[in-house]
């Protein structure tokens, strides 16, 4: 079976990739000369575990190729899969420009019959917009060639994107052909092995899916904080509300942990795009309205802390960030709260150090030397006035009180992940603040 993936930022170079671990035959597009030409030599650009290995290995076998030209893929492939950016309009709309230019390409020069798959994430009502553009390009070119459409949303988490692809929980497919069905269920059948299904439903509810889930974990995070928030005016502990609720099985206890708000390419995208086709339609989503409302304040909520902490006298005070990318096993770094963070800080005159294991190349791309960068995380706290837990890595997890108290100017920290024991931390003689904690 050869298949075509277009675009390989991360959602395709996943889905690529990992097809071709399972023996299909898979070229991945993309219209970036070098980027196709690192991908060649095993350089990858995107911080996944596992996908570096697993690239290198897949194209060596030959499995797995890499090219700039959509065109000479086409002959014999049964898939494309359009896996290209929809980055967010000024309005929260998603620009399907790349998506359309991909369609273009394809009814411009396929030669036979094939299905063509929307990945990434797009507005309801894409994929009928897609069928048209070939459909109207078949039609330039006087010929009659059948095809048909689907929509297969990734529901993959960054930092475990690679065990999400082989071990699904399930798999969305949209479509309206019998032909397709048979061709996606083929292709998905090794990956369903474990008995979790894949589900086949109408090209809409699949297109809405996407972003019903994500809208539904953010709207979960977002009212975590929400609650955390309270419970400090309140005098109770997220951690035990976060236990009394999650053991309800109605609700369930993933997405309940408080934090400094979410970040990354997908939830604050998704829930952005979701408001303004809900608006375009003449219907409000207000719940989700109040979700991103929740969220950007809470991605303030430690400079607020240390705000006052310090009673607002933050010139010349060295920060400590340990952790900046939006979450752990990534270096993504795309709304993360981080950079909200290292914003406030700088504007009233602190200085900030910082240390991430992967993200430290990426903030320099997107900040430049606006702040400093840690060789480790220990070199971070030398003379720091306070640490700033911002990002739950694994090395962050345990504290070793007898280096922090040598290195640290003063004994404060500000853990907005949670993750520390305020009990412990305060026993070895340092302030602790968390989100939602007493």
């Amino acid at each position: 079976m050869k298949i075509s993936v277009v675009g390989t930022g991360y959602v395709g170079l996943v889905t690529g990739t990992c097809f071709a671990e399972i023996g299909i035959n898979v070229s991945c597009v993309d219209i970036d000369t070098t980027k196709i030409e690192n991908l060649k030599k095993g350089i990858i650009p995107i911080y996944e575990t596992g996908l570096e290995k697993m690239v290198q290995r897949n194209y060596k076998k030959g499995s797995l190729h890499f090219t700039t030209n959509l065109t000479e893929t086409l002959a014999h492939c049964e898939v494309v899969f359009s896996a290209v950016g929809t980055p967010p309009d000024e309005d929260g709309s998603a620009d399907l420009t790349y998506v359309m230019n991909v369609a273009r390409e394809v009814g411009q020069n396929m030669t036979d019959y094939l299905v063509f798959v929307t990945k990434s994430t797009v507005p309801i009502g894409t994929a009928e917009i897609v069928r048209k553009v070939i459909q109207d390009e078949l039609d330039k070119r006087k010929v009659v060639i059948k095809f048909d459409i689907a929509s297969n949303p990734e529901f993959l988490k960054e930092g475990s994107a690679v065990d999400d692809f082989l071990r699904p929980d399930r798999i969305v497919v949209g479509l309206d052909s019998e032909k397709a069905e048979k061709i996606m269920n083929r292709l998905y059948k090794p990956f369903v092995l474990n008995g979790h299904p894949i589900l086949f439903m109408d090209i809409p509810s699949a297109e809405l899916t996407k972003y019903a889930a994500n809208s539904m974990l953010a709207t979960k995070i977002s009212f975590m904080n929400d609650i955390a928030n309270l419970c400090e005016i309140v005098g109770a502990d997220i951690n035990n509300v976060r236990k009394g609720i999650g053991s309800d099985s109605r609700i369930g206890n993933k997405f309940l942990y408080a934090g400094t708000g979410y970040g990354g390419s997908c939830f604050p995208k998704d829930v952005k795009a979701l408001i303004s086709t809900a608006d375009s339609k003449g219907y409000s989503l207000r719940i989700l309205k109040a979700v991103e409302s929740v969220n950007e304040t809470q991605k303030s909520i430690l400079f607020t802390k240390v705000y006052n902490y310090y009673k607002g006298e933050l010139k010349d005070k060295k920060i400590a960030l340990w952790g900046l990318s939006f979450k752990p096993n990534t270096d993504d770094m795309r709304e993360a709260p981080a950079l909200v963070l290292i914003k406030k800080l700088l504007e009233y005159g602190a200085k900030v150090i910082a240390f991430d294991p992967v993200a430290m190349e990426e903030s320099e791309r997107k900040i430049g030397n606006i702040i400093t960068y840690a060789k480790d995380k220990d070199e971070a706290l030398i003379d720091a006035d306070a640490l700033l837990l911002v990002t739950e890595w694994n090395e962050f997890k345990v504290l070793n009180y007898k280096v922090m108290n040598k290195l640290m100017a003063e004994k404060v920290i500000f853990d907005g992940r949670n993750i520390y024991n305020s009990d412990e931390v305060t026993e070895n003689g340092f302030k602790y603040f968390g989100i939602g904690r007493k």
